[in-house]
């Protein structure tokens, strides 16, 4: 089925990352003119605009305010506007640290590296979908924010905040500025990515845990950005709205293989 993305201008943040990556490269094969957005990453950015006929590069902290400002206006000069967006990027804070020992410093770094980057994502591209009267919004959220993570509260909350109350939100205002503007989720459990190689790397915890799995095996950033694209398009998934695919193998919050 033609998804009906041809043409479309394409916001993907985090496209330094492997599933952000993995997003721009599906977009592209879509035949969108896709915007990859990076913050440390730009060598890797780049490499994979490279692989789409240099597809546009912009460098932004998305955690500041100014920067997420400065990179909306930036695409408003080069491409014009935007009609979809791919909310990616995002930290996951490797170490393990239960609640009780978790700093205050790193609790609020992780909901700035995660929640307030998208809050600040999804403003600005809003703004530009009240300028138009259309947009479709994609969010990328965890498993973790669906089933929590032990040693990792503040991931799962930001994201949970991402996936439920702001998403929930979102999906009832767009349709004030674009009447069939639509806001989706797709959460990945555990996904084969530059960000998780190195615990996927033991065998041990990848059973562990898969043990929650029907499909007992990590996903690949395409499975993961194969969904964002079909959320995305208004050709496939027109009157889909405010709903949350797990990308996870059919995990469950229980073991399925003991």
């Amino acid at each position: 089925m033609d998804a009906g993305l041809a043409g479309k201008r394409v916001l993907v943040t985090g496209a330094s990352g492997g599933i952000g990556g993995a997003c721009a490269r599906a977009f592209a094969a879509e035949k969108a003119q896709v915007v990859l957005h990076c913050n440390r990453g730009r060598e890797r950015a780049e490499a994979v605009a490279a692989e789409l006929g240099d597809a546009l590069v912009l460098q932004a902290d998305l955690t500041q305010e100014d920067e997420a400002e400065r990179l909306f206006a930036e695409v408003r000069r080069q491409v014009g506007g935007l009609e979809v967006c791919a909310a990616v990027a995002g930290v996951w804070p490797e170490e393990d640290v239960p609640v009780w020992e978790l700093p205050l410093e790193r609790w609020e770094e992780t909901l700035r590296a995660n929640l307030t980057l998208t809050f600040l994502t999804v403003r600005g591209f809003l703004r530009e979908v009240e300028g138009t009267g259309h947009g479709s919004l994609v969010l990328v959220g965890s498993t973790a924010g669906v089933f929590g993570e032990a040693g990792h509260a503040d991931y799962a909350a930001a994201k949970s905040a991402i996936v439920r109350g702001l998403l929930l939100s979102l999906k009832n205002e767009i349709v004030r500025v674009a009447p069939r503007g639509r806001v989706n989720a797709v959460c990945p459990g555990w996904t084969v990515s530059p960000m998780t190689r190195s615990t996927l790397d033991d065998p041990s915890v990848l059973d562990r845990a898969t043990q929650t799995m029907a499909l007992r095996k990590a996903a690949e950033v395409e499975d993961v950005a194969r969904q964002v694209v079909v959320l995305a398009s208004d050709e496939i998934s027109g009157h889909v709205s405010g709903q949350v695919v797990l990308v996870a193998g059919g995990m469950e919050g229980r073991l399925l293989h003991p």
